[in-house]
């Protein structure tokens, strides 16, 4: 397995899993569901934890698929290198950090915009070189 596959294979874990915050915390607020709840969702608020673990989730999931997306386009094409390596490893640990701060709250240093914002650097560099090496 290429080093970017082993990446694309942790982001995928790690979005894959970030719904349990969310669930946890559901149940946490709002107890069991019950056949009731089903029928019509509880509209009593959530702890801003949970509200902040939901939008986390929401953004791996927007941005997983361009990711991956790259990653296999890059694998197809055999394009491995070690800026590609070093992309893929960015992403991931970025998108980690991403989810950890905005479940969290911390919001010192405009922490969770400079992460995402890291994420999708690497993910533009990532493309970048593909189409260079796709050319």
């Amino acid at each position: 397995m290429t080093t970017e596959l082993f990446y694309l294979l942790c982001t995928a874990l790690l979005t894959g899993c970030l719904w349990i915050p969310v669930v946890i915390g559901y149940v946490r607020s709002r107890g069991v569901l019950t056949p009731e709840s089903y029928r019509t969702a509880p509209t009593s608020s959530l702890p801003d934890w949970v509200n902040r673990a939901n939008r986390a989730h929401v953004n791996a999931v927007e941005n997983f698929a361009p990711f991956a997306a790259a990653v296999l386009v890059g694998h197809a094409i055999g394009a491995h290198s070690a800026i590609t390596e070093t992309c893929a490893a960015v992403y991931f640990y970025a998108r980690l950090a991403h989810a950890a701060v905005h479940v969290s709250g911390f919001g010192q240093f405009k922490a969770r915009t400079a992460l995402f914002t890291v994420a999708w650097i690497a993910f533009v560099v990532l493309v970048a070189t593909l189409l260079v090496r796709g050319h």
